[in-house]
């Protein structure tokens, strides 16, 4: 498994520390994201899963704990759109470049408006995708919100 990613390469190139952690992807899975946390031996709420959406038909990026869901009201409100739901799979890999359970919120192909749920704030360092699957990045929440030029908002149930 490659190290470089187009998500690793912007942190470098931004000088953001991050550490890398590679684990076993199932690709039959239910839910990606817990069950990098359980391979890692990490608490789920730790672990943050990158979700493309389409708000009033545009196309835009939330990162939440992976053991919670996106409430799309919530979304749509934080990213003052209207309405908001999932993006279908293959759109959101033709748009980011990158495959479903692989899918950063870093490098992606085109820019994006993006949201950082706040419960991620709480802690010191969070796990999110690293661009492939079986990658995962860990990073402060804050250097994330940073490189990101993100905004923070409570955008699940």
């Amino acid at each position: 498994m490659s190290k470089t990613t187009p998500a690793t390469l912007v942190l470098a190139k931004a000088g953001i520390a991050f550490t890398l952690a590679s684990y076993e992807y199932d690709p039959n899975a239910e839910r990606v994201g817990l069950q990098a946390a359980e391979a890692m031996g990490v608490s789920p709420s730790e672990v943050f899963k990158t979700l493309m959406a389409e708000l009033d038909g545009k196309p835009v990026c939330a990162i939440v704990p992976s053991d919670e869901e996106v409430n799309m009201k919530k979304l749509a409100a934080a990213l003052g759109g209207k309405s908001a739901q999932m993006m279908k799979p293959a759109d959101a890999e033709r748009l980011t470049g990158y495959k479903v359970g692989g899918i950063s919120p870093l490098g992606q192909r085109k820019l994006v408006p993006i949201v950082l749920d706040e419960l991620a704030m709480l802690y010191d360092e969070i796990y999110l995708n690293g661009g492939q699957r079986g990658l995962q990045i860990r990073i402060a929440p804050a250097d994330l919100v940073a490189v990101l030029n993100c905004k923070t908002a409570d955008v699940v149930r």
